[in-house]
């Protein structure tokens, strides 16, 4: 009987052996129909090569020969899915993934005869060749059974799914330049969009900063630009460090990245005989999820000691509490010792389009309105806030409303340890009225958390004149802006802009001139010219700002046009007049940048017993003005300005935009008067660093 069992299990063992080979089929392209199982496998792969080959179209940008590798799974349902697109280009890329797109859908494999899915993956050199085949093939081993038992225990878990091994991973192609996704803002990397965006006919809007990948996108190609700045790097580490993010993930869905960073910055401010330097680690990650959800956030912890005039603004801008300063444009610093500041930076944001012409926001950052290199509306000079933005785009129309929650830090308004909390609301219309000429309508209004009043709700309105709710909540209970931006393309590289703000206004004082404080305004003209002189990516830019005393502040001094002890809109308060020369120069990775600002800014005197409030600084009240009449521009401590720069720095990554640079500063300043708050002074300020550059970094103060 042993033997009899024996021979029957051998027997059977090799009925088996001999039906595995009918177990697993490749997919049949129709040529392949009726092909046994010897020569189904490469009849597969040569019939996939012919059918890319007919697709494939090769970019015009290619210029010698590459290797690509693809790798993608035929469904249960005969069609080709990509899983992964490797090549040296984000052209060749593209092209692959459209080739892939339109093969045809063919006969699935199968599994004891049930269709399944199989992975494979290839490679070959492109250009294709009529005729050739691919260099290496592999293809999925993790092919399962849809076959199930009668046994109610396998039937309930029929359902099980192995999808782990199916999650694609590693299909990142660049979906960032397509997103929804935010920009960084920094002047040297948008001056490239505005001479694109500006072009006579566009209907771009361009005050509203920052901006998305996506809005670029429709007049800039973002792609093309990265693809041009890319190094020939074959490693892992050559890729990252010139080209790539350091992490990078995308399905067909989903994308996200991460990219470490720094700000190390080493420097001599040789006329205090100060050492400076800069410390900043950072993370910055970004992604989106499906086409309508995208996020971002970065976090920075930094610290620094600085040219001696700006130790000294930061240490003025001390907050109550006890910590030493604050740090313009970036936030509260702690005491690191021997005149160092450690100071955190933390920004983020979630981005919904639920539509083409709408957009939420959530977040908390930095923004800017208006075309120039300063903004009389709002700026990113102070430092970042939370905020609800809501935008609207369509016909000649882009609407934003932002809501925000900002702080002050004075020890003379603070209460029970808390700082006091404000509020503002914006509304900016921006219309192009011609296919030259955009004009923008803004108002903003700002109020305190008094009363356990909190978010008024009054302001929630997007369509509404907060004028009119002022005088609702009381004279006191608001402080609201109205004004207008102007931008008239001259030609398609030359544009004229401009910004009028009124904090209030009496039209009988403009009449008369008789320099009543109750004429507080600002105004700024300026123009760009863009591939200036027939050189490409040559931008000249003049501009002059000039902001008379009392503007931006408020006989409830809370409600001043300021947060964190930082002007919401130009660095230097009011009253001041500037003129302003910037030039800017691109070629591949390379960059250079010139910067001149003369003018004359008014300060307090506080001197000899002298306290009175001449109008520069908006965190004093009006009500201890000098006069009610006779105001007049840099009145007080008048103190002459002149600031210069220069920079040259080489693009490393344009991934990350991490870049080195070496930089020179002279400033001077002059006032009639050396006080607290201001003390004439020469400075010429070194500095050699690597950036990753996500935020606007100023010292022209």
């Amino acid at each position: 009987m042993r033997l009899k069992f024996l021979a029957m299990m051998a027997l059977f063992s090799s009925l088996l052996s001999a039906a595995q080979t009918d177990v697993e089929q490749y997919p049949q392209f129709p040529a392949c129909a009726g092909a046994n199982d010897a020569v189904l496998r490469s009849c597969f792969y040569d019939q996939l090569y012919a059918e890319l080959y007919q697709a494939y179209q090769q970019p015009k940008s290619m210029e010698t020969s590459t290797q690509a590798t693809l790798r993608f799974e035929v469904n249960k349902e005969g069609q080709f899915i990509p899983v992964l697109v490797d090549a040296r280009t984000t052209d060749i890329k593209t092209a692959l993934n459209t080739a892939l797109d339109q093969l045809p859908v063919i006969e699935p494999a199968t599994y004891y005869g049930s269709p399944t899915f199989m992975q494979f993956i290839v490679s070959f050199q492109v250009p294709m060749v009529e005729g050739g085949s691919f260099m290496q093939l592999a293809e999925s081993e993790e092919i399962t059974s849809n076959s199930t038992s009668n046994n109610e225990i396998e039937l309930a878990f029929a359902k099980a799914n192995d999808d782990y091994s199916t999650i694609a991973s590693q299909d990142y192609n660049s979906q960032e330049l397509r997103s929804n996704a935010i920009i960084p803002f920094s002047y040297q990397r948008y001056h490239r969009y505005e001479a694109a965006m500006n072009r006579v006919g566009s209907n771009a809007h361009t005050a509203v900063k920052p901006y998305t990948f996506d809005y670029v996108g429709e007049y800039f190609d973002l792609e093309k630009e990265r693809s041009n700045l890319l190094k020939d790097a074959s490693s892992w580490f050559g890729r990252k460090l010139w080209n790539e993010h350091f992490f990078e993930v995308a399905g067909k869905d989903y994308w996200f990245v991460i990219d470490p960073g720094v700000d190390l910055q080493l420097g001599k401010d040789t006329g205090e005989n100060v050492n400076t330097f800069n410390n900043t680690r950072l993370v910055a990650v970004n992604g989106g999820i499906g086409k309508q959800l995208t996020f971002g956030a970065t976090i920075q912890e930094s610290q620094g000691r600085f040219a001696e005039y700006f130790n000294r603004e930061i240490t003025q801008r001390a907050p109550d509490g006890g910590n030493p300063g604050v740090v313009p444009g970036r936030g509260i610093a702690e005491d690191g010792g021997e005149n160092i500041y450690d100071y955190p930076v933390a920004t983020g944001y979630i981005n919904y389009k639920p539509s083409k012409y709408f957009n939420l926001q959530l977040g908390h950052g930095q923004h800017f309105i208006g075309d120039g290199y300063r903004s009389l509306v709002l700026s990113d000079n102070s430092q970042p806030f939370p905020y609800v933005k809501v935008n609207a785009k369509f016909w000649k129309l882009d609407y934003t409303v932002l809501y925000t929650s900002l702080r002050d830090v004075r020890s003379e308004v603070t209460a029970d340890d808390s700082f006091r909390t404000k509020y503002m609301a914006h509304h900016y219309l921006s219309w192009n009225a011609t296919k030259r000429l955009s004009l923008g309508f803004f108002e903003s209004v700002l109020w305190q958390d008094d009363n356990g009043r909190g978010f008024d709700f009054n302001y929630l309105n997007p369509v509404i004149f907060y004028q009119t709710i002022e005088l609702e909540t009381g004279s006191r209970g608001g402080n609201a802006l109205l004004g207008i931006t102007a931008k008239y393309k001259m030609r398609d590289n030359v544009t004229a802009y401009g910004q009028l703000v009124l904090d209030e206004f009496s039209s009988s004082s403009v009449i008369s001139g008789d320099g009543s404080y109750q004429n507080k305004s600002a105004y700024q003209l300026g123009v760009k010219y863009q591939n200036a002189l027939g050189v490409p990516n040559l931008m000249l830019q003049a501009e002059y700002n000039r902001v008379r005393p009392y503007t931006y502040s408020h006989n409830t001094v809370v409600l001043n046009y300021g947060n964190t002890n930082q002007a919401l809109a130009h660095p230097w308060g009011a009253s001041f007049y500037e003129a302003i020369l910037i030039a800017r120069y691109t070629k591949d990775r390379w960059y250079g940048i010139a910067k001149g600002i003369t003018g004359k800014r008014g300060f307090d005197i506080l001197t000899n017993g002298d306290t009175a409030y001449y109008g520069g600084n908006i965190y004093r009240t009006e009500d201890n003005r000098i006069a009610d009449n006779g105001n007049t521009i840099a009145q007080g401590n008048t103190a002459p300005f002149f600031y210069g720069e220069l920079e040259a720095g080489y693009l490393i990554n344009p991934a990350s935009n991490l870049k080195i640079y070496g930089q020179f500063i002279y400033r001077n300043i002059s006032p009639e008067f050396d006080n607290a708050v201001v003390q004439e002074a020469t400075t010429t300020w070194f500095n050699f660093g690597i950036r990753t550059d996500l935020m606007n970094w100023g010292f022209d103060r």
